[in-house]
C-alpha cells in the first residue's frame, strides 16, 4: 500500500474512533472527543490532494500534520485512561502506532 492510501486509512481511522460513544464524566470524555475530532479535521485538510502530492515533497507536507494529529490523540488517549475508557484508549494508542509506521515510511 502506497503512502498515499495509508494516509487515507489513516484519516478513515480516525473518523470511526470518533463515532464510539465515551463513557466517563460527560466535560472530560467531551474533551477526549474534541481533541480527536481536531485531529481528524487537521488529517482530512491534506486527504484529497495527498494523492497529488509530489513523492519528493511528501514527507515536507504530511509530517507536520501527522505530529500535530499524534498529539491531539496523545492527549485524548491520556484523557480516556482517566476516564477508564481503557478500550477506547486502546483504540487511540492503535491509531498512533500506525501514525508511527507511516512517519517511518516517510
Amino acid at each position: 500500500m502506497n503512502i498515499s492510501d495509508r494516509y487515507r486509512e489513516l484519516t478513515d481511522d480516525v473518523r470511526l474512533i470518533l463515532e464510539a460513544p465515551v463513557d466517563g464524566s460527560a466535560g472530560e470524555a467531551l474533551k477526549a472527543q474534541q481533541m480527536i475530532d481536531q485531529a481528524a479535521q487537521d488529517m482530512e485538510e491534506l486527504e484529497e490532494l495527498v494523492g497529488d502530492i509530489p513523492q519528493t515533497h511528501l514527507e515536507s507536507k504530511l509530517t507536520p500534520v501527522l505530529l500535530k494529529s499524534h498529539s491531539q490523540l496523545d492527549r485524548a488517549r491520556l484523557l480516556l485512561v482517566e476516564l477508564g475508557a481503557e478500550d477506547r484508549a486502546a483504540a487511540v494508542w492503535e491509531l498512533e502506532q500506525k501514525i508511527y509506521r507511516l512517519l517511518n515510511a516517510l
